[in-house]
Formats: structure tokens, sequence, C-alpha cells
């Protein structure tokens, strides 16, 4: 079958500074989502769901976190018949750089690409939120016999530039690709969306040998897909376009895809968790999303020691979490999180660990790990205040990071 011909690679190597404080210790595919997860756990789920069981996660800044949730959490597969999910860091086989963009990355592993005999190579981010099914995705390839197929989806108009941008003919085949235009082209029949790239791309691996090698000779180049490789490919190759969702495939179709790769887009992503019916439904079981969370206890909402009524209104509870007393509104709270009694919780996220004191009252926040919020404090109240010791997303999203001491 042609899921034992193809390799599949996550690209998990980015610095992930516009995500910064959240990315000071920890690679950005390693950073926490949605009250239970990591970011990679999607890439690695839809992997997972879509039958695809030879992996190359590429790793590279702070990688020690990203490292140690592949180890608890997807040590799954089977070497013994050829099933991995490997972390790989830059091992200068190419020289004495580290990873210099996307195809570099790639590139520098080129040696490994060779070994495993793959004949499709499915080239991934470990930063999205989105559940898709690849094997539709490679068959739309294989029907096409396109060299190169790049998974895609319209996007507003209005921040297409922050994207690849294509525009196909009535056979899906790219005839133009922009990468982060600064007057995106729009859709020929809807002037308020642009057709951009979801950086999912699948190469025939004799193709993308040749393309890699080429690239590496260019010493002008960015070593980037989007900016380098893929324009080089549209008038010589076939290059074609799949429609995110647009295919029948095994996972329900909700056409949900987020770059989280600002505070304020992941903010807004988890917040989408919230919805009464969310864009993206965790709870549906053709296609869960794996995660770790090691073993703890049930959560738990009780009456604090002065009585009062723990509440809990619109949220999201991880396990081993304990409201005391407290309120908890349109929250997202992870594993062994307490709240203790009259502190107040609303529009926030937080991390493993946290303790927020009696009578603390904390409003559109990120709170990272194990972090204890005194008795009292008020964080997201007073802007002023909190930009004196926190990070303030553009939005107003105030961010304390780990192990912060008050």
């Amino acid at each position: 079958m042609f899921l034992d011909n193809t390799l599949a690679i996550i690209l998990a190597g980015g610095a992930g500074s516009r995500l910064c404080p959240l990315t000071i210790d920890r690679a950005k595919p390693s950073v926490p989502f949605g009250g239970s997860y990591r970011i990679i756990d999607f890439t690695l789920s839809n992997c997972l769901h879509s039958g695809l069981r030879r992996i190359l996660v590429l790793t590279q800044y702070k990688s020690q976190s990203l490292q140690k949730h592949l180890r608890n959490g997807w040590s799954i597969f089977n070497p013994e018949i050829s099933e991995y999910i490997t972390p790989v860091p830059p091992q200068m086989r190419t020289g004495d750089s580290w990873y210099s963009g996307t195809a570099d990355a790639v590139h520098q592993n080129l040696y490994m690409l060779e070994l495993s005999g793959a004949k499709y190579i499915l080239i991934l981010s470990g930063d999205h939120i989105y559940r898709m099914d690849y094997a539709a995705m490679l068959k739309f390839h294989r029907k096409h016999q396109a060299a190169l197929t790049i998974a895609c989806m319209p996007v507003p108009i209005q921040g297409a530039g922050s994207f690849g941008i294509m525009s196909v003919d009535e056979q899906q085949r790219i005839f133009e690709f922009n990468e982060k235009p600064l007057i995106p082209k729009h859709l020929p029949d809807d002037p308020s969306h642009a057709l951009a790239s979801m950086g999912i791309y699948i190469f025939n691996m004799d193709l993308l040998r040749q393309v890699l090698r080429a690239d590496y000779l260019q010493t002008a180049s960015n070593h980037d897909f989007g900016k380098d490789i893929i324009p080089r490919l549209i008038d010589a190759h076939s290059v074609c376009a799949y429609q995110f969702g647009g295919e029948a495939g095994r996972v329900t179709a909700d056409r949900y895809w987020r770059d989280v790769g600002t505070i304020d887009s992941y903010y807004a992503a988890n917040m989408d968790l919230l919805e009464p019916v969310p864009p993206l439904n965790l709870y549906q079981r053709d296609w869960p999303i794996r995660n770790y969370n090691g073993q703890n206890p049930p959560a738990r909402i009780v009456t604090g020691k002065l009585g009062n009524n723990g509440r809990l209104i619109d949220s999201m509870l991880g396990s081993g979490t304990v409201v005391s007393g407290g309120t908890v509104m349109h929250s997202i709270l992870f594993s062994k999180v307490y709240v203790d009694e009259n502190a107040v919780v609303e529009d926030s996220i937080l991390f493993d660990g946290v303790h927020i004191g009696s009578n603390a009252h904390l409003k559109r926040c990120i709170v990272d790990k194990h972090v204890q919020i005194p008795p009292g404090e008020s964080i997201g109240i007073n802007a002023a205040d909190d930009l004196a010791r926190f990070t303030i997303s553009d939005l107003g999203i105030t961010v304390v990071p780990k192990y912060y001491m008050f």
C-alpha cells in the first residue's frame, strides 16, 4: 500500500519567539494546549489515524521538553516492524550549521530519507491545530500524478499576507505561488478570500532529492520551501493543490486549521474550544487527539473551608484539578491546578500545577506551569501594574512565565 511507501517529516525546530514567554524553556510544538495536549499532538494524531507509522520529528531549539513528551506519550510504535517516531536533532551532515530554513532542515537529513526507501515524503509542521486525514491527500497526489501536492484552504484576504498564496486552474494545478505577498491575490470568485498554503507538502522522493541538492548549492537561497523551492517548481513540474476538507477522508470534516504562532492566536484557538458548538470538536470519537498527562485523580469542584460553593461556568478542567470554593468562568485549566476560596478566574488559561490563592482575581491571563498566585493578587485587571511585571500581548492578554515568584 502507498502508506507503507510514505515517510512523514514533522518540522519542530522553530524558536517560537512570537510565543515568548511560553517558549522560554520549550519548543513551540511542545507548548501545552486545550487543557490536556501539546500542540504537536494534533499533527502526530493525524499521522496515527491516517495510518502513517514512520515519522521523523526534526528538533532544534530547546527540544528537551519536546523529546520528553515524545518519549512519555508517543512511544507507541514497534521498531521491529519498521514503525517509529524518531526525534532528529541537527547532525551537521552537510556542514557545521544548524537548520537554516525548512528546506535546509530536510536536506540535512536527506541521508535518512534515502535510507527509508520511501517513495513519498509528507512534510508537516508541528505547530498547527487541526485534524486531517493525510491518507486522503496521498490518494489525491497519486490520482493527479503530481510531483508535489500542497494542502491549501481559503483565508480572509486581510491576513493572507502571512501565508503562501497560490492560484490554481480547474484541474487543481498550481500556476502561481507567492510566499507572504504584500498584496495577496484573491480567489477568482471571492474577493474577500485568498487560497493559502497550509505548509503541508507531499513530494515524490526523486524530485525532493533533486531540488534539495540543487537548492543547497544556491548561496542566495533562503533554503525555504515557500520562498525558494516551490516557486521554482511551478512551471517545470506538476504541482497540485489539495483543498483541505474538500475530499472525503476518515475524519469528520470541520475545516478548522489554526497557526498558533503568536500569543493572541494561541489564546484565541484555546478559547474556540469553549464555544457552545466548538469549531474544533475534541469530543468526536472518530479522530481522538492522543495526549499524555501522567497519573492524576479526577478533577473536583467542591465547597471551600469557609462554606463557599465552587463554581464552574463554560470551562474545561484537566485531571487532578480542584476548584475549592472559587469561581472559574470561561477558562481552561490544565492538570493539578488548585483554585482556592473566593478566587475568581475568568477568560484565562492555567497550565499544570498553578495554585490560585484565596480572593485572587485573574482575567484574560495565561499562567505557565507551577506558578503560585498569592492570596488577594490581581492579574489582568490593571494593565499598568501588569506591564511592569509581565508580558502583555497586542490584544491585552497577560502572560505569567513558568515558576514566576511574587
